[in-house]
């Protein structure tokens, strides 16, 4: 691209906020469809990332251009042509089998899942698809293929998908570099899986979409509470899984907890940009579509469990969880005693410290705050739970309710120190200044 003399300049300050948002919203497409073309999953990110140097070269000269994401993906697309080019000339001065070959031969051994790409390819384009199955390949360790995973789909940070994992930085980029190299040492296909493996590959698949989700409905760090763009490429990505499989459980399991969930988006914040929680929101502003859709996906989920013998996995059962709250039209008419007996099961599918933190607070929601306190304070140990803000909102949730207003304060203050989004902080800390005016009369907890 040539730069127009006649364009005006643009400040490199707005060059970079552009592009730090394109590559949120456009470096999974970006990646997927080098990708493609280069079959090496950190070689087709390093490319990416080219373009994005190349953008911070070009536009503060020659301005934005009117599509920057058609423009990226035009220059990742040169780029991923000269690194194909300099391939060849390398093979063949080193007497070796040209990588134009090795392309050809991986796209002939490719043909099992022809069928599977022909069902895909009129819906979506599939190349986010391949780069979830790729990123998630039996070669890589679990941990690998979620943190690689959540790194080239979602476009996520080091610290964003250490803090999903509640894991040091250091872990995550140290498990990203190993999952690259081990990539490209095994010479993984950048393709969808046979269907004879499609089942066996699924359950990381499901993990990192669903993280991708998490990480869009609740933002870990930044400025802003939730990244929609994010979940709906969740979304839509679950969609298409249950085109694929339509008969797995957790597919569908899945599908209905994010729709569920994301009905809610409209209500989760207020006119001031502020976080509304689930029991204050209006109910009246939940998407009834994404409700009808979730309620649907998750009779699905239960239809597919029951005619394979099957009890309701992890995915459904948190789906049946935001089901009870979709169903009741307004907080009070919720089923707290059916939501606490799901997160039973949860909790002993799962063992998961997080779900018994949830458990807890529905349980205060069926039987009290004080029957929910010592269920929190019995996870103060959790070594998954220390740096987790939750866990000391939760207790400064119910000791609030029970009138220890000082002791409540503290945790709050406890739990807005940890927490890494700005939006969560700032409302830790207005909790915290609730209790202050009553801090020193110390009231009797309520009965």
């Amino acid at each position: 691209m040539r730069d127009d003399p006649a364009a005006p300049q643009t400040r490199a300050d707005d060059v970079h906020a552009v592009v730090r948002t394109l590559w949120r919203m456009e470096s999974a497409r970006l990646v997927g469809a080098v990708a493609r073309r280069v079959r090496d999953l950190g070689v087709a990110e390093e490319i990416a990332q080219d373009a994005l140097v190349a953008a911070l070269e070009h536009w503060p000269r020659g301005g934005v251009p009117d599509n920057p994401a058609a423009w990226l993906m035009a220059t990742a697309g040169n780029l991923a042509l000269d690194h194909l080019r300099r391939q060849q000339v390398r093979a063949a001065q080193q007497d070796a089998v040209s990588h134009a070959l090795d392309l050809r031969h991986a796209i002939a051994q490719d043909a099992q899942v022809q069928a599977v790409d022909d069902r895909l390819d009129d819906a979506v384009g599939d190349d986010l698809l391949r780069l979830v199955f790729t990123a998630c390949h039996p070669v890589l360790s679990p941990e690998a293929r979620v943190a690689l995973a959540l790194r080239v789909l979602g476009g996520l940070q080091t610290h964003e998908i250490a803090r999903s994992f509640l894991v040091p930085e250091a872990t995550v980029a140290q498990r990203i570099v190993r999952a690259k190299r081990t990539l490209a040492e095994a010479r993984v296909p950048f393709a969808l899986p046979g269907a004879a493996d499609l089942r066996e590959r699924l359950d990381p698949v499901l993990e990192v979409v669903y993280l991708v989700f998490n990480e869009g409905y609740a933002a870990t760090a930044g400025e802003h509470w939730m990244r929609p763009a994010l979940c709906d490429e969740a979304m839509r990505l679950g969609r298409v899984l249950a085109r694929l499989m339509p008969r797995e459980s957790e597919v569908h399991g899945l599908l209905a907890l994010m729709e569920l969930q994301a009905s809610r988006q409209a209500a989760r914040t207020g006119p001031d940009g502020q976080p509304v929680l689930l029991l204050a929101q209006r109910r009246s502003r939940w998407d009834r579509v994404l409700i009808r859709r979730g309620l649907a996906a998750l009779a699905a989920a239960e239809t597919c469990a029951a005619e394979a013998g099957d009890a309701l996995g992890p995915y459904a059962l948190q789906a049946a969880i935001a089901g009870c709250h979709a169903r009741a039209r307004h907080a009070e008419a919720t089923d707290w005693a059916r939501i606490v007996a799901l997160y039973d099961a949860l909790a002993a599918l799962t063992g998961s410290p997080v779900v018994e933190l949830n458990r807890a607070m529905a349980v205060s929601m069926a039987s009290g705050a004080q029957a929910a306190l010592p269920l929190v304070e019995a996870l103060a140990d959790e070594p998954l739970l220390r740096t987790y803000h939750l866990l000391p909102a939760v207790r400064a949730d119910l000791l609030f309710r029970l009138g220890r207003r000082d002791e409540a304060a503290r945790a709050y203050a406890e739990a807005a120190a940890l927490a890494r989004n700005a939006q969560d902080r700032r409302m830790l800390e207005a909790r915290m200044q609730e209790c202050q005016p009553l801090a020193s009369a110390s009231p009797k907890p309520s009965p």
